[in-house]
């Protein structure tokens, strides 16, 4: 059976569904299991913020607590100290617009007939449709619109003698993207997509074994980072150790540059690279591909800080931080009417009026996906007496919708759909305005070039259920 919010395992309470950009965080082999799973994803929180769960087991039951909200506030002391086991995996959700209930949680548990299991999934299906109206059809019921409970009725329904077996007899029947970390009373598994679309990496503390999203996570918790896992592969980690095979067939890799650009913290290490010395670089190359006569290069925090380093390095421009930005004000605060939406802006990032005026300023920023947010804050710059105003973006327009796992709007919202790029310049009150060329982009990485890069190209490197529509994809 699944446990949700209405029908609760012990200690814990949800239901779920469809989600985007998550974060991961599993161990096994350690008597504190959930304080350092609480402690990982409190280093992913920028991967979700909208709620955060927990499972663990003590190797003969299981328990799971998963609530809306932040980690601090999700996990007290309490509440870690009644989940008690050895071996963990926790989740982190990204908000989406519309979307923050309580059904949006994860990990999610399942009591089969082998025995319990849960899952966390970090990406998207783009084969959920087809696999949900088969199972429907053989007689599947469904609490969840989850297509995380997808993979777990492929297991359910499986005849493999192992829960190993049965974990990859089900995902070899998914696509899209996937990241997913499955606890069960005595293993932690962990599997990766054959394109490597999202990032999952491997690291020890002392005897226990730590899987995660990102590095960042690692070091927090004092592990030493082992590498990534490769792209199609599975991980199983039991009392005999790891064990580690590849149980796709090998196709190119297509690895989510945006992970680089912005979800992945800049102290990772993702698929293979700094993320610090790839955005440095992009603000490198922006400079070199579009150089502007400016007084400062000032980044919108936090997302253009290393671009703007990069670009002022080699611009040789100061750079200064001249919009402060206010970490109190997360990404589901309610929206204002359009009145307020100027106090909204300077809510979240305040221009320092002194350093400001009278300046030619160059803002460098990860991206523009509306433009509506960037033209109140190029505004509040004017009004706060800048002389001119250029605009530097690291990355290419976004053009296209993503089928994988990130929560781009409508494509009929992108700007850059709409708009030329000098149209743009021109709804945003900008001197001059310029994007990172796609070929700057890609060179900037400087290990392999094997990237999705859909959301700026259109090549989409997975199959697409037909009846999505790519022109109005919400990525939901």
């Amino acid at each position: 059976m699944i446990y949700t919010q209405n029908n609760p395992c012990p200690n814990s309470g949800m239901s779920m569904e469809k989600k985007e950009e998550c974060g991961l965080f599993g161990v096994f082999n350690n008597k504190d299991a959930a304080v350092i799973t609480s402690m990982g994803l409190l280093a992913l929180q920028h991967r979700g913020e909208e709620s955060a769960g927990i499972a663990v087991t003590d190797g003969t039951d299981m328990n799971l607590h998963a609530r809306l909200g932040h980690v601090s506030r999700v996990f007290d002391t309490a509440r870690l100290n009644n989940l008690r086991g050895n071996c963990a995996i926790g989740h982190t959700r990204y908000s989406v617009t519309g979307n923050s209930n309580d059904k949006n949680v994860q990990p999610l548990l399942v009591d089969i007939a082998r025995g319990k299991i849960a899952i966390a999934h970090n990406g998207n299906l783009t084969n959920s449709k087809d696999l949900k109206k088969r199972l429907e059809s053989e007689g599947s019921i469904f609490q969840t619109t989850m297509d995380s409970e997808i993979v777990l009725h492929l297991i359910a329904r499986s005849r493999a003698e192992s829960f190993k077996d049965a974990i990859i007899e089900a995902v070899r029947q998914l696509q899209g993207a996937f990241s997913l970390l499955f606890l069960t009373r005595d293993a932690l598994f962990a599997v990766r997509d054959a394109h490597g679309v999202r990032p999952l990496c491997l690291g020890t503390l002392g005897d226990s074994t730590i899987l995660c999203s990102e590095t960042s996570a690692i070091d927090l918790v004092d592990a030493k980072y082992m590498g990534q896992i490769d792209p199609g592969e599975i991980i199983t980690v039991t009392a005999q150790g790891i064990e580690r095979e590849s149980i796709f067939p090998q196709v190119k890799q297509a690895s989510c540059i945006f992970e680089m650009i912005y979800f992945a913290r800049p102290d990772s290490l993702v698929f293979g690279e700094s993320v610090y010395k790839f955005r440095k670089e992009l603000g490198r190359i922006l400079a070199e591909e579009s150089p502007v006569d400016a007084d400062m290069i000032v980044p919108v925090p936090d997302s253009g800080v290393c671009a703007a380093l990069g670009y002022a390095e080699q611009s040789g421009i100061p750079f200064e931080m001249a919009l402060t930005r206010n970490h109190y004000v997360g990404r589901s605060f309610i929206q204002p009417e359009p009145h307020l939406r100027k106090s909204f802006v300077r809510m979240k990032l305040n221009p320092i009026k002194n350093l400001i005026n009278k300046k030619r300023i160059v803002i460098v920023d990860d991206s523009i996906v509306r433009g509506t947010t960037t033209r109140e804050r190029v505004r509040t710059l004017r009004e706060s007496g800048a002389k001119e105003v250029h605009m530097r973006i690291s990355c290419p327009p976004i053009l296209h919708g993503c089928f994988y796992g990130v929560d781009f709007p409508d494509r009929s919202e992108l700007i850059s759909v709409r708009m030329s790029t000098e149209e743009v310049r021109t709804y945003l009150n900008l001197d001059s305005l310029a994007f990172i060329s796609h070929e700057g982009m890609l060179r900037a990485h400087k290990g392999c070039n094997t990237f999705c890069d859909a959301c700026f190209s259109g090549a989409y490197p997975i199959p697409i259920e037909k009846d999505f529509n790519k022109e109005s994809l919400s990525c939901r």
